[in-house]
């Protein structure tokens, strides 16, 4: 087997957080049972999903506040936070205060652009100012610097009775160095790296070079290069990966099975690009962690990541992912080099 010159040093996995809408109640008690399982496995972090007007978690800040108040030592992040959906400063109080509750634990990972569907939600969303929001990147640079603790008022001190500060409060100082931008395209790697965040690929990237040839990992690996070539920290800039992989050492035969139905229905969209934004999928990975292993030693980006947040198949059983997480712990993990705690 090939070997890494990153030796994996943080296990993450992803949860979508799916929920039956006539008991939402259940679904999400699943979710929070899944993040206690993961601290108790020894993963590094738990990432969330975030979906609007779906049945998958729409407020992953409400529940990383609820899952820090039932774990004591893994990180929570999200993976990503849309902010076309939000408003900057008042996003950046809630991170804040969430960060505090949990001890300087989380990872917001956020991303920019309209939001899904904007022409349904808009009246809704921005009834006023829909067709002068700005959905760009400084949209990003407004929640750094807020979090930061620039300036959000023109005014600190006393009036009456009550103290105002001129930043958000409560203010966090380590979570400036604990914000994502989960980005899919050489744009959004450089200019994460030009504002010191950290850097967050998924299994979904942008096929920009329409000559090709098209290969996902060689892809996928000019953006983490481009992302440290414009960071500050270089080469030790954090990027995290978050492929689909589903170990089946412990799968019962009707789980292999399963998985593999799963992952075979997904391979023909990774053959070429996708849609008018060219998107470019990698192939889930279904096999024993030796098989996984062997696989992700052999992919170019992989190759350079120290950190992974692994996702968790969309559709499954609950059962199916205490399956999975256990196998990713006590074998892929291992296999791969990590540790836990390491």
């Amino acid at each position: 087997m090939p070997s890494t010159p990153r030796p994996l040093r943080k296990l993450g996995f992803l949860t979508i957080g799916l929920f039956d809408e006539a008991d939402p109640r259940r679904g999400h008690e699943s979710t929070l049972e899944i993040i206690e399982l993961g601290e108790r496995l020894g993963f590094d972090s738990a990432w969330l999903r975030h979906r609007h007007l779906q049945y998958g978690i729409s407020s992953p800040v409400a529940v990383m506040a609820a899952a820090s108040q039932r774990t004591s030592r893994i990180e929570l992040g999200t993976a990503v936070i849309p902010l076309g959906w939000e408003n900057p400063l008042r996003l950046a109080e809630d991170l804040a205060t969430v960060d505090i509750l949990s001890g300087g634990r989380i990872n917001p990972g956020v991303s920019v652009g309209p939001p899904m569907h904007f022409d349904d939600v808009k009246g809704a969303l921005y009834p006023d100012t829909a067709d002068v929001e700005d959905f760009s990147y400084e949209r990003v640079r407004r929640l750094l610097d807020l979090v930061r603790g620039e300036p959000a008022g023109d005014f600190s001190g006393v009036r009456g009775f009550e103290v105002f500060s001129d930043r958000v409060q409560p203010h966090s100082p380590g979570l400036g160095r604990r914000l994502w931008y989960g980005g899919g395209s050489l744009s959004s790697a450089r200019w994460a790296g030009e504002h010191g965040m950290n850097f967050l690929t998924s299994s979904v990237v942008k096929a920009e070079d329409r000559e090709g040839p098209y290969d996902f990992a060689e892809i996928q690996l000019s953006h983490i290069r481009a992302f440290r070539a414009a960071h500050p920290d270089g080469g030790e800039a954090r990027v995290s990966q978050g492929l689909v992989v589903i170990p089946t050492d412990s799968a019962s035969p009707e789980q292999h099975a399963k998985y593999e139905e799963y992952a075979a229905r997904r391979t023909p969209r990774t053959a070429s690009p996708q849609g008018p934004a060219r998107l470019m999928f990698a192939p889930d990975i279904v096999g024993t962690s030796e098989e996984i292993a062997e696989q992700l030693h052999a992919h170019a980006a992989f190759r350079e990541v120290d950190e992974v947040a692994f996702a968790l198949p969309f559709t499954f059983e609950h059962e199916d992912y205490v399956q999975i997480l256990t196998d990713m712990a006590t074998k892929l993990g291992p296999a791969l080099g990590w540790r836990p705690g390491a």
